[in-house]
């Protein structure tokens, strides 16, 4: 039986959820119903890095969340040290390389980052997205990631959840961009079952007409990742750092950032949303505990645009 692992370290060692998927009359020629759930490891990080500048030290701490009657399980890990890596970039290249080098499938949830980061896809451009002057005056990072999707700015008001999964263990997901894009949306309208209008737009998680959540992918030849950023929260100041992209879902009618997005804490408090992603994960898989192995010698895609990458783009703006 495969297994899925929900990112960096604590899991309800007791929680096992029986639970069918449901098959939606839309999206049947996506899905066929499982003959038997797949075993899920879960890791839920409310605090992923801790002050030193290293990728994740002996001291980096998951802390344990409430759920139930019963409470998730605080974990300790030691991975390789880089040093004066940003925050969110430590995160990604861990998700790099457990995408690349596991055999194991993985869940992440990690309760975002002390500072902004801004976070472009595999292909983006810096001069068609990011305000490039306030960007370089206020030394906001800005990352390319493995994955492609849009463009975000994410903080400590971001909620990041990731699944990475081998194909075979999820043979009811077709191995493609709007299957999985699909399936997700099956599992997270467990979530908000009764609470919003939540659907799937075009690649976006929507309160009626308003994001909340933006989905980026990575599909391998075996394996694939998932993975959103949730909007819990936002600072109105930080929306300016980014331009409105060329290329914008239908939906958005050309509104601007404050018109288009809206926070999840307006329908649920942080520990109830990462509460219910773990019990729609629960109808879908079965929960385990597990400590993520990571290959010290890989060497991730995922990177820091340097100062003058950045004045290039600027220039080429201008």
């Amino acid at each position: 039986m495969g297994s899925i692992d929900l990112g960096l370290q604590h899991i309800n060692q007791g929680h096992r959820v029986e639970g069918k998927i449901r098959e939606v009359e839309s999206e049947k020629r996506f899905f066929r119903p499982p003959i038997q759930k797949r075993s899920l490891f879960i890791t839920v990080s409310v605090s992923l890095l801790s002050q030193s500048d290293n990728f994740l030290s002996a001291s980096s701490r998951f802390i344990a969340i409430g759920f139930g009657a019963s409470s998730v399980i605080g974990y300790f890990i030691e991975l390789l040290k880089f040093e004066g890596i940003e925050e969110r970039l430590r995160f990604e290249w861990m998700e790099e390389c457990l995408l690349r080098t596991s055999s194991d499938n993985w869940c992440i949830i990690n309760d975002g980052t002390d500072k902004p980061n801004i976070v472009m896809g595999i292909s983006g451009k810096p001069s068609e997205l990011v305000e490039i002057t306030p960007v370089l005056q206020d030394n906001i990072p800005v990352i390319r990631r493995f994955t492609g999707g849009g463009t975000v700015i994410v903080d400590d008001g971001t909620i990041f959840v990731s699944f990475i999964c081998n194909k075979d263990d999820v043979p009811h997901v077709q191995p493609y961009p709007r299957p999985i894009m699909s399936w997700s949306s099956l599992l997270y309208s467990k979530v908000f079952h009764g609470i919003a209008d939540f659907k799937l737009r075009e690649n976006d998680y929507v309160f009626g007409v308003r994001k909340f959540g933006g989905n980026a992918q990575s599909i391998t030849k075996n394996r694939w990742i998932h993975h959103t950023s949730f909007l819990w929260d936002y600072k109105t100041h930080n929306m300016s750092y980014l331009k409105l992209p060329k290329q914008a879902p239908e939906y958005r009618l050309a509104r601007d950032h404050l018109d288009f997005i809206c926070p999840i804490k307006d329908y649920l408090s942080r520990s109830d949303f990462i509460s219910k992603t773990i019990d729609a994960a629960a109808t879908h898989f079965s929960l385990t505990s597990t400590q993520p192995p990571l290959n010290f010698e890989f060497n991730p895609t995922s990177k820091l645009l340097t100062r003058l990458e950045l004045e290039a783009a600027a220039i080429k703006s201008s």
